[in-house]
Parts: C-alpha cells; sequence; structure tokens
C-alpha cells in the first residue's frame, strides 16, 4: 500500500472533526447572522460526506 493511501483515512478524519467543531463553534458563539450559520452548517455536512468517503474507503484492491 502506498503512503498516500495510508494517510487518506487519516485526512478524512481531520476533515471530520475540523467540520463538526466548526458548526459547533459557530452555533455556541452565536457567530454571525443565521443565514451564515446555515451556510456553515451546509458546508460541514458536505465536507463530513466527503471525509467520510474518504475515511472508509477499501483500498484493498
Amino acid at each position: 500500500m502506498a503512503d498516500r493511501e495510508q494517510r487518506t483515512p487519516l485526512y478524512g478524519m481531520v476533515l471530520i472533526l475540523a467540520s463538526m467543531f466548526g458548526a459547533f463553534a459557530v452555533n455556541y458563539y452565536e457567530f454571525g447572522p443565521y443565514w451564515f450559520r446555515i451556510a456553515v452548517y451546509i458546508v460541514a455536512a458536505a465536507v463530513i460526506l466527503v471525509a467520510a468517503v474518504m475515511t472508509f474507503r477499501d483500498y484493498s484492491r
């Protein structure tokens, strides 16, 4: 397995944690207007979906 393939799940986990922290911070500190918070939640959800694919992708083939 190449070194890049071994780091891909790590990058996925880091992206998931960063998205969750960003959404939590925007909600907890009430940063910005409501439309901004909703935009952050939508972007965080999209990033989490991409990161989940990166984290759980099977490289056994």
